[in-house]
Formats: C-alpha cells, structure tokens, sequence
C-alpha cells in the first residue's frame, strides 16, 4: 500500500477502536436512543456541508427508496443494536461481535448472487461461527437476561450492517460514498427520532457530552466513512474491510486497559477464532497469481 493508505488504515483503525470509549459516554448523557438519533442526523448534516465546502454536488436521482433501506440497516438498526449493547455486554465484548459482520455479509452475498462461496470461506464460517458460540455461552460476568439480550442485539447490528452493506453494492454501487453515507445517515436518525418518545433523554447534558457527541458523528462517523470509501477505490473492498482485525483489538485493549473489562481464557479462543474465521473468509492478503497469459487491469 501508498504511504496514504498505509496512514488512513491506521487512521480508521485508531478511530472506531476508540469510537466505543466515546459512545458508551455519549450513550450515559443522551440515552441509546437519543445518541443514535442524534449522532446520525449531526453526521448527516456534516456530509452535505462538507461538499458544498468542496463544491461538490451531490445526486440523489438513484431514488429515496434504496437510500432509505441502506439508512435503515446499516445506520438505524446498526447504531441501535450497538449503543444498546455496549453498556450491557463491555466494549471487549461489544467490539469482538463486531467482527462477525464480514461472517455475516458473506452468507448474504451468498444468498444474493453477489459473491461465490468457496471451501476456506465455509471453513471460516463455521469457524466464526464456532467463536460466537463460545465467546457468547461461556462469559467473565453472570448470564443476566440484560446480557443475553445485549449479546442479540449485537449480533443484530451487525447482521444490519452487513444487510446494508451488500444491499448498497447491489443497488447503489454507481453512486458516490458522499451521496450514500449523507442520506443513509439522515434517514437513519429520522427513523430512530419517534423513539425518543419512548426512550427519552435521561438528563440534561453537560457541554462536554455534547462535545463527545459531535467527535462521535463528525469525526467517527462522517469523516471516517469518507476515509474508508475512499480507501476502498484505492486498495478494494476485501483489503479494506480487514480493518475491522484492527478495530477489535484496539477496542479490546480500551475495554480491558481503561474500563477495566475483562474475558475468560475461553472467550479468549472464541475472540481467536471469530478473527480467525474473518480471516479465512475475507483473505484480505491473498497470495499473487501468476498470469497464463496477458495480465489484465487489477480491480
């Protein structure tokens, strides 16, 4: 990789691995519905501003429909599933789940037609698969029905986020990341807005919260998203998503280091294998192959 891509993988890495110390204090001041709600439409309104900065015009003429079922999955159900269950279930624990999403997007791209399976992504299913079960049956704190419950609902988000993801590669893999990530974003917090009828916001927030939450929306959600959509143009799809190795480790080193959190030894081998799984899935290095005759353009 260029030295740019080098810089913003670990840029991307550093940032969503710190981005659960940020949301679980912007989820105490402003609730899990509240911090999705909000964290979505600050995010939405900053993608806009920002290409108009640029001068930049954005087309939305692919139609609100699919950006609304890409809001709804990979924004609203994801940020919802997540700003719940990371304050019930840990960061190590929340962030480890995380990983699963390429587990997931694999099967559904699988269903759809988008991607063929092959022997070592099965063997990497299975394995992930194999790291769930442990990771969630054999957990460091008591089995509550708060923990069971976070544990779906993290599973959940990242199933959405993996829903989302091959559903904007089928529907809208020709329009550009600013168009996606601005609608998604906006459609996302409007959908999760009613909810706040019903989960409303705790307490009043101090000036610092509301500075954790634009970091959270500005910073690691619309900046990063820019970062990564671009990094995908240059290094693809498949070695760009391997970022993900580096966010839970970096997470689980916050959640263990400065929170405190701990796993078991067996979570441990569940964490390895749900890594080890992505892996094999993912082959984010694969091994050069040798033309058999004129070589042809790299995706």
């Amino acid at each position: 990789m260029k030295p740019r891509d080098i810089a913003s993988y670990i840029f991307l890495a550093v940032t969503w691995g710190l981005s659960f110390l940020v949301l679980l204090k912007v989820v105490h001041a402003f609730g899990w519905v509240g911090a999705v709600t909000l964290r979505s439409l600050v995010a939405g309104i900053t993608l806009p501003l920002l290409a108009a900065a640029t001068r930049r015009r954005l087309d939305f003429s692919a139609g609100w429909r699919h950006f609304a079922v890409v809001g709804a999955t990979t924004v609203a159900a994801q940020l919802i599933g997540l700003s719940y269950a990371t304050p019930r279930i840990g960061t190590a624990m929340a962030a480890i789940l995380v990983a699963a999403i390429p587990l997931f997007s694999m099967i559904i791209s699988q269903l759809w037609g988008l991607e063929r399976i092959t022997i070592r992504g099965l063997a990497g299913l299975l394995l992930g698969a194999a790291g769930i079960i442990v990771l969630v049956g054999f957990p460091a704190v008591p089995v509550t029905a708060s923990f069971a419950l976070g544990c779906a609902a993290s599973l959940l988000s990242s199933f959405s986020a993996a829903f989302g993801s091959n559903y904007a590669n089928r529907h809208l893999r020709s329009v550009g990341s600013l168009e996606v990530t601005s609608a998604a974003f906006l459609f996302g917090g409007l959908m999760t807005l009613p909810l706040l009828l019903a989960v409303p916001v705790p307490t009043t927030p101090r000036a610092i919260d509301f500075l954790y939450l634009i970091v959270l929306a500005c910073v690691m959600s619309a900046l990063t998203y820019v970062v990564y959509f671009r990094l995908v143009a240059s290094i693809g799809a498949t070695r760009t998503i391997s970022v993900e190795f580096a966010v839970t480790t970096i997470a689980v080193l916050v959640g263990t280091v400065m929170l405190g959190e701990s796993l078991t030894i067996i979570q441990s081998f569940g964490a390895v294998a749900i890594i080890g799984g992505c892996i094999l899935v993912l082959d984010p290095f694969p091994r050069p192959v040798k033309a058999a005759a004129s070589p042809s353009p790299a995706n």
